[in-house]
């Protein structure tokens, strides 16, 4: 089978990660959006077997968790009404937790906003760690009982929970949300240092996301259309922004900073990747 260049590659990639929609980066690389689309598979397939297999052993201290909506082919009261609605249609929560001190992704989930896909990430991350860590997620009582049962008593364990004043009236502020008059801190399990009981950074993290993935974006046409598309272009934006996008104020990238490489990766090293999994695979 014919393959794109690798600076072709690296160009679609790029744009991929930068949010452009998989239509436009077809024409701009002057590609059929077929292609785009198997690059994207292909990419979302390496970059979620390399995550799985590299991001272990972390010796963060505080961890944030927080949760980000989106929706895949229309908004969950749409589907029953929808002439051909996928299966995945609805929807769609991606769940992340982040390191304080390094910004590195930890693990990523995606699903409902459900206790289920709580259990999941919590049982993924705890894997993930050599030992105890601080942990603070937002007041969702689907935390409560999977931070329980990944961590049990091992682990600094408190909620942050946001208070809000009154929405916002009148067409001009429709987009505005209301104002933030507070913050309540609960200790959960054991001993959380309140000074960093926060998810800023994660909160951020998923502005940045929204902001750089066309598919996050709120009011347009650029949502995911495919349940398994949208998961492997959250792959593709973890591990780019984990091992390849140099953090403004760490001056390195997130993975560098937790000890994971000291090498910076370029984008011909995640177009190596893809290839190397796909000869592994041809090899079994």
């Amino acid at each position: 089978m014919n393959k794109l260049p690798t600076h072709r590659r690296v160009q679609i990639l790029k744009m991929l990660v930068e949010g452009s929609s998989m239509r436009s980066v077809a024409r701009v690389a002057d590609v059929s959006i077929n292609t785009v689309v198997k690059l994207l598979i292909d990419a979302g397939n390496a970059c979620t077997t390399f995550h799985s297999e590299c991001v272990r052993g972390l010796t963060c201290r505080r961890i944030q968790c927080d949760e980000i909506w989106s929706f895949c082919y229309s908004k969950a009261k749409n589907v029953p009404t929808a002439k051909a609605a996928p299966e995945g249609a609805g929807d769609v929560w991606t769940w992340s937790s982040i390191c304080a001190d390094s910004k590195l992704i930890c693990n990523w989930m995606v699903g409902g906003r459900d206790a289920y896909v709580a259990m999941l990430l919590m049982d993924d991350l705890k894997t993930r760690l050599t030992h105890r860590v601080q942990l603070t997620t937002d007041g969702h009582r689907a935390y409560l009982e999977a931070v329980e049962g990944a961590f049990g008593d091992d682990v600094d364990y408190a909620m942050l929970v946001k208070l809000y004043g009154a929405a916002p009236k009148g067409p001009q502020v429709r987009y505005s949300p209301a104002e933030c008059i507070g913050i309540r801190k609960t200790r959960i399990t054991d001993n959380p240092d309140p000074a960093h009981v926060s998810t800023s950074y994660s909160e951020a993290m998923h502005r940045q996301l929204r902001m750089s993935m066309k598919r996050f974006a709120r009011l347009t046409n650029a949502h995911s259309k495919k349940l398994a598309n949208h998961c492997h272009a959250l792959a593709l934006y973890f591990v780019a922004y984990n091992w390849i996008k140099i953090h403004t104020t760490l001056r390195v990238t997130p993975a560098m900073a937790a000890g994971l490489t000291d090498k910076l990766m370029e984008w011909e090293g995640l177009v190596a990747i893809i290839d190397q999994l796909e000869a592994r695979q041809k090899s079994n």
